[in-house]
């Protein structure tokens, strides 16, 4: 049996380990216990940023695509690159410009050369809200608090896994 560092162990993760070899359950428990602790993370982390994006008006996916346009040097980018960077379907894509486009968040343009495509860009009023959500994310007294001085550590550790996978292969801005 390992030993388990940095205290509090989640217990029902523990249980498994230590259940996994007495109930005869073939290969490492430790597949499962990774894939339950990053579920368990992934769900911690979601109900604290959906708390704060609540609170501040933007779904998810608002602001990803907020802070998505903020980040590529142009300040726009075509709903299928979106589509690709924020990993949803271009349909959700579309909708969720839709709302932002309402709310004075971004804009359309049409694209220089493909008149089948459209450009969506950041205006200064998304770039704001991007930048409010940011704020509050980062803030020790926001629901996210109690990760403020994990985000970085977190990130580290998850990167060699995402290369290994491929996943950091195609996902430039």
């Amino acid at each position: 049996m390992p030993t388990f560092t940095h205290g509090g162990v989640d217990p029902l993760v523990a249980g498994v380990y230590e259940r996994w070899e007495k109930q005869g359950l073939p290969g490492a428990p430790w597949p499962f216990m990774s894939m339950v602790s990053v579920a368990r993370l992934h769900q911690l982390l979601q109900k604290a940023l959906e708390s704060e994006l609540k609170r501040l008006g933007l779904s998810r996916t608002g602001y990803f695509l907020l802070t998505t346009l903020a980040l590529i040097s142009e300040g726009h980018a075509s709903l299928s690159t979106l589509s690709r960077l924020v990993m949803l379907h271009p349909t959700s894509v579309r909708l969720t410009v839709d709302q932002l486009e309402a709310a004075g968040l971004v804009g359309r343009l049409p694209h220089p050369s493909d008149r089948r495509a459209t450009l969506v860009r950041i205006t200064d009023a998304g770039r704001e809200r991007a930048g409010e959500v940011n704020r509050a994310l980062e803030s020790p007294d926001g629901p996210m608090g109690v990760f403020t001085d994990f985000h970085r550590e977190v990130f580290e550790a998850l990167q060699p896994v995402r290369r290994a996978a491929g996943d950091l292969d195609d996902v430039a801005l």
